[in-house]
């Protein structure tokens, strides 16, 4: 069952750093993507939110920070954090995104029960929810957002390989069309978790697009690298650059059998994170795109992963 193209989506959106059979997917503008309405706080004021990761320099989880340890800068400019929570309870949206081209064939068995070892073991049935797509000639939804694993596994074992890579269609359409509209949004972690060699020869949609759309749903991207050969390749490089600019990470395991311990790397960064908000000073609706850096002000020794900017609205 192929995706058909869907309307414009004009949803509300908070900035910040996820129906079985369901048929609709996007079709992309002619040029660039056009503006999704943002949401406005009663105060009037946009809230910015950023999820992040905090480890020592052996990559050790920190988990004992406060909001007197950490400064968000923005436009050379110190911000006045909001709130600060530790979100290792927050529910999760997930969105897992399984290469089903032609060029993973080799190691797809592996994919299949990694995928399910993975959901067993991050899942929280009365708390998390998880969508399943896969994505060859173009993306292919197998089940909406849902806490049955029981469905998503039996999704995962119906996938076969075949065609050609559309992954930058896939990240937009969960991304807008999912992620975007699980309502409310400030109440749920939401990431991505993408197994491919990264590698896209038929998407509609650019890879910048795709990564904004993921921006504007404040969704984090994880990504599994499928390639047989650690070489640099460009679709290991696609990787890297979609997890560093959402403040997630990209694994490179060196053969299939590793995938688990990928898996299980994500899973215990989902549930070692912190989350921040704040509103801008000074707020500029202007559309663009703005820089941010979260950074621990008394300790050195300590690595931050978070987003590196947000979407702002334009009123």
């Amino acid at each position: 069952m192929r995706l058909s193209p869907a309307a414009a989506l004009c949803a509300p959106l908070c900035l910040g750093l996820a129906l079985w059979g369901q048929k609709t997917a996007p079709t992309p503008p002619a040029g660039a993507e056009t503006g999704q309405e943002e949401a406005r706080f009663s105060s009037g004021v946009t809230q910015v939110n950023v999820l992040f990761t905090v480890t020592d320099k052996k990559g050790r989880f920190v988990t004992d920070l406060s909001v007197n340890d950490l400064e968000v800068i923005e436009n050379k400019k110190s911000q006045f954090i909001q709130q600060f929570t530790a979100e290792s309870d927050l529910p999760l949206r997930l969105a897992l995104l399984v290469d089903t081209s032609n060029s993973i064939t080799e190691r797809f068995r592996f994919e299949q029960q990694a995928a399910i070892r993975f959901l067993d073991g991050v899942m929280r049935p009365k708390e998390d929810r998880m969508l399943l797509m896969s994505f060859d000639t173009e993306p292919q939804l197998i089940s909406d957002l849902t806490s049955n694993t029981a469905l998503l596994e039996k999704g995962i074992n119906a996938m076969r390989p075949g065609g050609g890579t559309s992954l930058y269609d896939a990240i937009y359409f969960a991304a807008k069309e999912k992620l975007m509209v699980d309502q409310p949004r400030e109440k749920y972690r939401r990431a991505m978790i993408l197994i491919t060699d990264g590698d896209d020869t038929q998407s509609r949609y650019t890879r910048d697009q795709a990564l904004e759309m993921a921006q504007k749903a404040d969704t984090v991207i994880y990504a599994i690298s499928t390639n047989i050969t650690r070489s640099g390749t460009e679709g290991d490089e696609v990787l890297k650059y979609l997890t560093d600019e959402t403040g997630g990470q990209a694994f490179f395991p060196f053969k299939a059998e590793d995938l688990d311990q990928s898996f299980e790397n994500i899973a215990n960064e989902l549930r070692h994170q912190y989350n921040i908000y704040y509103h801008p000073d000074p707020l500029k609706t202007d559309g663009l795109y703005h820089p941010i850096t979260v950074r621990i002000r008394t300790r050195k020794d300590l690595m931050v992963r978070a987003r590196k900017g947000y979407i702002a609205p334009k009123f």
